[in-house]
């Protein structure tokens, strides 16, 4: 491929805007606020739910949809739950919260035999895969995070000493900068900017979120110049993720327009998942039975 030299110009663009506080500063909350600011009417908004139906709590302030991603709470979850919103023409998609999706991960690795750093080779695509479907996504997406305390180690005395350095979002490290907005909710509800490349929190002072707060950032997203957006790329990411054969052929029937030009990857795909024991470790002898028997139920079947 040729490299070309061109002007630099800014299109518009979908939101990828995170919200990180503890439990109760009113993350899920101000995800609504945000994304009602965003859309004209409440129907064009979908939250997921890891939290046991907390989304619910707040049906009086509309009639939003909810996806409900109960356990496991995998990264091929939130895939799925991506996939069907943009199907069902979701403008703002809330993730509360993506947090459920990392310390999945960091369970699947703790209970993982063999070398730990080896081991991280497995779940890292997968992690890589749910950030890479974000980014791709043609609907405007709200993610909210918990926070914990931080620590560092320093030396005193000659022995190391934890100290508190702050709060970190419960989620991989670096994960942060995929985000084009990251606004931290202190418990008064509180909420400061810790990354802006909008330019509009940035150093200001804390402030509550309104749905004119989301209003303010869909003016930014629609500043520019038409954009093409890649509904799917990165596909061959999320095919290699695929933990089972049922998310494989979940893949392969939402993807009818470009699926052929991916045939070899889906292929070695299934054929590795066939032969390992990938396909039983979360989903059992189930996940086999349906990839062969789902032909049955009005969708295709995948034969490569």
């Amino acid at each position: 491929m040729n490299l070309t030299l061109r002007k630099s110009s800014r299109s518009k663009s979908m939101m990828r805007m995170a919200l990180e506080g503890p439990s109760g500063s009113g993350k899920t909350y101000s995800a609504l606020l945000l994304a009602k600011g965003m859309v004209d009417n409440w129907q064009d908004i979908a939250l997921a739910d890891t939290e046991n139906g907390s989304g619910d709590l707040y049906s009086q302030l509309g009639d939003y949809n909810i996806i409900g991603l109960n356990q496991p709470q995998s990264p091929e979850r939130y895939i799925e739950a991506i996939d069907i919103c943009e199907h069902q023409g979701i403008k703002v998609l809330i993730l509360d919260s993506l947090s459920r999706g990392w310390e999945y991960l960091l369970d699947i690795h703790s209970n993982m035999v063999g070398n730990s750093f080896t081991n991280w080779g497995k779940i890292t695509p997968r992690q890589n895969a749910l950030i890479q479907r974000i980014l791709s996504s043609s609907m405007h997406i709200i993610a909210t995070m918990r926070t914990k305390q931080d620590y560092v180690i320093n030396q005193k005395n000659g022995k190391a000493v934890p100290e508190k350095v702050g709060l970190k979002a419960i989620q991989r490290d670096g994960v942060d900068y995929e985000f084009t907005i990251v606004l931290d909710l202190d418990i008064k509800h509180q909420a400061t900017a810790s990354k802006d490349r909008t330019n509009l929190f940035m150093d200001q002072p804390a402030f509550t979120i309104t749905e004119e707060t989301g209003a303010r950032v869909l003016a930014w997203c629609n500043e520019g110049t038409e954009a093409v957006i890649p509904v799917h790329t990165n596909l061959s990411v999320r095919i290699n993720a695929c933990m089972s054969l049922k998310e494989l052929l979940l893949l392969y029937n939402t993807n009818p327009t470009i699926r052929e030009e991916f045939a070899s990857e889906f292929t070695e795909r299934k054929r590795f998942l066939t032969s390992t024991k990938l396909v039983t470790t979360e989903n059992s002898v189930r996940s086999a039975n349906a990839a062969t028997d789902i032909s049955t139920n009005g969708k295709e079947e995948y034969h490569g």
